[in-house]
This record gives structure tokens, C-alpha cells and sequence, in this order.
């Protein structure tokens, strides 16, 4: 199998497409998506709560909390789905701490469509883990967010996933290289179905797993590419933190 890495390398080449720093854009079956790359050694974090405890809720929240520290976020995207108080449905770490705790039973929703996972940031790299594996044999993991369904497991997409489903919305998730070096966050540029966006993965980027975010409240903050997208308060952010002087834009 085609490294990750490579597999967008050559998509880029044929496509004309324009790099924004960390983020591309990417067709595929004649569907336009914007990848976001981070690797292995890159800061990468999740948000939920500031210093007060108070959801962050927004992009120009976070911006503001790292500006003081002369950081900025690179790009972020919403990680994984919530309560209505803004509190993860699933297990979430940060900065080692659990504050939630792991849901391996079935349920209704998106999230409860086993198997379901977590996406880990690693002392040495990244991995995506379907949720009853990382019951048995969890990894540490410095950040994690557990989210459903998987999008690609082992190479193969979701069982449940219909190749004719009239279910489409603009959805965003990510996707972890075979070695566990890079991670790629995708969202859609127009609604998709699961299938389509599980292929985006399996196909295009040709990551052995990858796992949804969400479809509801997907957005997307690349202040290079000059966008920040707007929508209802978020829960869990995934952001990658660089030098404040390496960011081109503020958003909200």
C-alpha cells in the first residue's frame, strides 16, 4: 500500500490544486475536500475548556488564549461529538488528563454506530483505534478524542456504510498514515455521503483508518487559506499550534 503521504503527493500532482501551508485542496470522485496535514513532531493539541473552565466554543477563543503565549493555531477543525453543555460524548484526554471516560457499548446516533474509535496524539506519533481495541490495550496518549463511526478499518470501509445513501452532509474527520507519522483532517467542500467520505480515505489518502468527527457542526479554521468557518458552539477542537508569527489571519 502507497504511504499516505505519497498517495496526496501524487493526487497534487495531477490536480491542480492551491497549498495553503498545512491545508489543500483535493477532488476526488469528482468531490472537492480540503486536507489539512500534520505531522508526527508538529504541536499538535485539543481544546475544550479555557483557563476558567469555560468552553472555548469558537476559533478566535482559542486564538486569543494562545496569542498570549505568541501562539496560533495553524489550522483546527472540530474533534468529535458533544452534550448539549458542550461536554464530549466519549472519551477525551488532554494534555494527559481524562476528562471523560470511553464508550465501547452501542448506541443510537453516529457516534454508537460500532465500531466507533479514537484518534490519539502520541508521544511519537498518531493513531486511530477502534474503541473496544483501546479498551483492552490503550496506548498513552498526550491528547484523545473518541468519536463514530470509523470511516476506514483495516483498509475496508464501515460495514454499515450504503453506496447509494441519500444521507449527505458536509463532514470532516481524519485519517492516520500506516506508520502513525501523519495525520490528515479532512472536510468537504459540499455534502457527502458516509461511503464517499469513507473513499475519500481509503482511496485518495489510502490510510488504513480513519474516523468520523461529524456532520452537523463540521468546520474548518485555516487562517492562510483565509477561512474560519462560522456555525452553533463547538465542544472538542483539534488544532495545530504554531509560532504566532507563522500564522496569516485570525478567525472566528
Amino acid at each position: 500500500m502507497i504511504r499516505a503521504a505519497e498517495a496526496l503527493a501524487a493526487a497534487l500532482a495531477v490536480l491542480p490544486a492551491p497549498v495553503f501551508g498545512h491545508c489543500t485542496q483535493l477532488v476526488h470522485d469528482d468531490l472537492s475536500y480540503t486536507i489539512c496535514e500534520a505531522a508526527a513532531d508538529a504541536d499538535l493539541r485539543l481544546f475544550l475548556n479555557d483557563a476558567e473552565g469555560a468552553p472555548y466554543g469558537t476559533f478566535a477563543r482559542i486564538e486569543a488564549a494562545l496569542a498570549s503565549d505568541g501562539l496560533a493555531l495553524g489550522f483546527a477543525m472540530n474533534a468529535g461529538m458533544y452534550h448539549p453543555d458542550r461536554r464530549p460524548v466519549g472519551l477525551y484526554v488532554e494534555a494527559g488528563e481524562a476528562r471523560t471516560r470511553l464508550v465501547t457499548s452501542e448506541g443510537p446516533g453516529n457516534f454508537g454506530m460500532l465500531p466507533n474509535g479514537v484518534f490519539c496524539i502520541g508521544g511519537d506519533g498518531y493513531a486511530v483505534i477502534e474503541s473496544r481495541s483501546f479498551a483492552s490495550d490503550a496506548p498513552a496518549c498526550r491528547h484523545a478524542t473518541q468519536s463514530g463511526p470509523m470511516l476506514v478499518i483495516d483498509g475496508e470501509l464501515h460495514p454499515r456504510f450504503l453506496p447509494d445513501s441519500d444521507s449527505r452532509l458536509i463532514r470532516n474527520g481524519v485519517g492516520v498514515s500506516a506508520d502513525g507519522q501523519r495525520a490528515f483532517f479532512a472536510i468537504s467542500n459540499q455534502p457527502v455521503s458516509f461511503h464517499q467520505f469513507g473513499r475519500l480515505f481509503r482511496d485518495a489518502l489510502e490510510v488504513p483508518q480513519a474516523l468520523y468527527f461529524d456532520g452537523n457542526v463540521s468546520r474548518l479554521h485555516a487562517p492562510e487559506m483565509g477561512r474560519s468557518d462560522w456555525g452553533r458552539q463547538m465542544g472538542p477542537v483539534v488544532g495545530l499550534v504554531v509560532p504566532l508569527a507563522s500564522s496569516a489571519g485570525q478567525g472566528g
